[in-house]
């Protein structure tokens, strides 16, 4: 059961860094972003007619993802352990 603790432990760090690492990636290329204002007048597009907000990918990949972070690391550990004894 311990195991089962530090495992579920792990991949929740695992996934809280991934997803702070991926806002901190957004927000300094938000902060550094400088448009081209006189470029952009050379070459017109047309605007998108749909637009999408958040993610439009199953929930359950997170779970998915969740869980096989789990056995990994859960693994690891087991794997460390037969190791060291």
């Amino acid at each position: 059961m311990k195991l089962f603790f530090q495992a579920t432990s792990a991949s929740v760090a695992i996934h809280f860094i991934y997803f702070a690492g991926v806002m901190l990636v957004g927000y300094i290329k938000t902060k550094n972003y400088q448009p081209d204002v006189t470029g952009a007048w050379v070459q017109v597009d047309t605007l998108q007619t749909q637009v999408a907000f958040g993610y439009t990918g199953s929930p359950f990949l997170f779970l998915f993802t969740f869980l096989a972070v789990a056995m990994i690391t859960g693994m690891i550990i087991f794997s460390f352990k037969k190791i060291a004894q």
